[in-house]
């Protein structure tokens, strides 16, 4: 049976992976990784707050599934993980209110992090991943790989990439809501573990453990800068090749000759 983590060992342990004090923190994480913790979520949440300090700001995603009218004070995430459940419920956590692609904040930048952003692109230069990106933020892989990262997706719109997905949203609330298709750079995402393999050959990226999860962190200008470069070679570096059979990534494609 695995021992459980104090929130402070893993304070002890994410200083020493690199997480600054000071640092606008995007965190990605898979809590059945990292436990047992003592305190769950909330153990690994203060955690992480210790290791950024007051003068730090941590950030989460808390995207939902986008059927129905979106609250940023009631409406549960979707596929994100109990940590970040956890985190956006916390007295003093703020949420930003896109209906499908909400974040969350806590500590000096939090406010600027999630103010409004566009329906879309839903992780463009004008959002909250955006924004951390420009802050110089650092990007935190929690028991979780690089196709989980947002970052990627800021990456492929700035890059212009020739493929883009609609997903119907539910935006505003009462008798004006209403159902829109929402378009984004859209896919599988198994490429994206490409980045783990670039990031540490340029050393650009640090490794460690964190309770017993596998722990990354790259500052996000390093993933933006290194995706770019990527993107600017191939443009379809990320999606699947033909021969994979991958619907998603198929259907990226696809958007590219409709839209020829």
């Amino acid at each position: 049976m695995r021992q459980p983590n104090s929130a402070e060992e893993l304070h002890e342990q994410l200083v020493a992976l690199g997480i600054q004090l000071g640092a606008v923190l995007l965190v990605h994480t898979s809590f059945r990784k990292v436990r047992p913790v003592v305190g769950g979520p909330k153990g690994l949440i203060r955690a992480l707050r210790a290791a950024i300090g007051p003068d730090g700001t941590l950030v989460m995603p808390t995207m939902t599934a986008g059927d129905a009218p979106f609250d940023p004070q009631s409406t549960p995430t979707l596929d994100m993980g109990i940590t970040a459940e956890s985190f956006w419920r916390t007295p003093g956590v703020l949420r930003s209110d896109h209906p499908g692609a909400s974040f969350a904040a806590v500590g000096p930048q939090a406010e600027y992090i999630c103010e409004p952003h566009p329906l879309s692109p839903p992780h463009g230069e004008d959002s909250p991943v955006g924004r951390v990106h420009e802050l110089d933020g650092q990007v935190l892989l929690l028991g979780v790989d690089h196709s989980e990262s947002t970052t990627l997706h800021l990456a492929e719109t700035l890059a212009g990439v020739p493929y883009s997905i609609e997903h119907p949203c539910v935006v505003g609330t009462g008798d004006s809501s209403r159902e829109e298709q929402i378009a984004e750079p859209d896919h599988c995402c198994e490429g994206f573990k490409l980045m783990n393999g670039w990031l540490d050959e340029a050393g650009l990226q640090r490794e460690g453990e964190v309770g017993h999860a596998t722990a990354r962190l790259s500052r996000a200008a390093d993933v933006v800068t290194t995706a770019l470069a990527a993107l600017t070679r191939d443009p379809l570096v990320f999606l699947c090749p033909d021969s994979a059979g991958c619907a998603e990534c198929d259907a990226a494609r696809g958007s590219i000759r409709s839209t020829a």
